[in-house]
């Protein structure tokens, strides 16, 4: 049975609301109160005449790497069951992250953020492919900033729609920071996920679901100014211009992993869906090299939603 809707009503949705994902990420520039200043976490450096040396330092930075990491790529808002070969789905979705507000975590530009979370609103569309593959894109915007954040994602669906058992997937997916303040991230991850759809008066099916994702940071920083109120003199003498600019320590993403779980909840009345997620964080300790102390990165909680159409 076909869709009601034209090939070229999704043509003409996906530009739109592409275009209003562009103009998120502009008007951005406009209000930057929570970009970052990672120069708040201290300078790594102790040579002589540094400013604002902390042997924590390079421990700050991984410390709000991997949190920021973890805030970043904390949504799915999608079952496990795959959307067949020539499927497509597309939704605007909203992530509601619980950061702490403590600026040795969050080091932002104004002095916190207001809010008990802060938005990450994105647009995602998902396409299927044969065997039971979905590939997939999102991008969104970390509000009242210059970032945006971008995923692409593959999704296998080794099991569904089997009367009696669940749907199982497995994903892999990478998400990046976009037009960050010195510095970068990257996410990459792959979760299993496991869920079950159940149909309701013929017209509505209702699909739980839930998983658990495995996530690697890497981060890095480009010469970061840990001096940033320099007078006009020092700027313009030579022994002096460059004076307290460093870099720290880059994350290898293979010694910088944490846990994700999540659940979630699929309404579906063809072709609108409604999703709603639930994912929490779990970090953990390493080691600071500098220090030799235990540093723990917080937990994070996240609330998801998704409301789109699915062809």
């Amino acid at each position: 049975m076909k869709s009601p809707v034209s090939r070229a009503t999704v043509i003409l949705l996906m530009t739109r609301l592409l275009t209003v994902a562009a103009s998120l990420l502009t008007l951005s520039a406009l209000a930057d109160p929570y970009d970052f200043q990672v120069y708040k976490l201290g300078n790594p450096n102790n040579g002589a005449g540094s400013v604002g040396y902390s042997p924590q330092a390079n421990g700050n930075f991984r410390v709000f790497a991997r949190y920021l990491a973890a805030g970043i790529s904390s949504s799915n808002l999608a079952p496990p069951g795959s959307l067949g070969h020539s499927g497509m789905a597309i939704s605007i979705e909203d992530s509601l992250v619980f950061f702490s507000k403590d600026p040795t975590l969050m080091p932002m530009e104004g002095t916190k953020y207001g809010g008990p979370f802060i938005n990450i609103p994105s647009v995602h569309i998902r396409k299927g492919l044969p065997l039971s593959f979905e590939i997939g894109g999102k991008m969104g915007w970390y509000e009242k900033s210059r970032m945006g954040v971008g995923t692409i994602e593959l999704k296998w669906s080794l099991n569904e729609g089997f009367t009696y058992l669940p749907d199982i997937a497995v994903r892999g997916s990478v998400t990046k920071l976009i037009n960050s303040r010195d510095f970068d991230v990257t996410v990459g991850g792959v979760d299993l996920g496991i869920g079950k759809q159940f149909a309701i008066g013929g017209m509505l099916t209702l699909t739980p679901y839930a998983g658990w994702n495995l996530l690697f940071v890497g981060a890095s920083t480009n010469n970061v100014d840990f001096n940033p109120q320099r007078t006009p003199a020092m700027a313009d003498d030579p022994t002096a211009q460059f004076a307290n600019i460093y870099t720290y320590d880059s994350l290898q993403a293979v010694s910088n992993s944490h846990n994700r779980f999540y659940g979630g909840l699929r309404f579906k009345s063809a072709p609108l869906v409604l999703t709603a997620e639930l994912s929490y964080s779990v970090i953990g300790k390493f080691k600071d090299k500098t220090t030799n102390a235990d540093r723990d990165v917080p937990s994070l909680l996240a609330l998801n939603a998704a409301l789109g159409l699915e062809f």
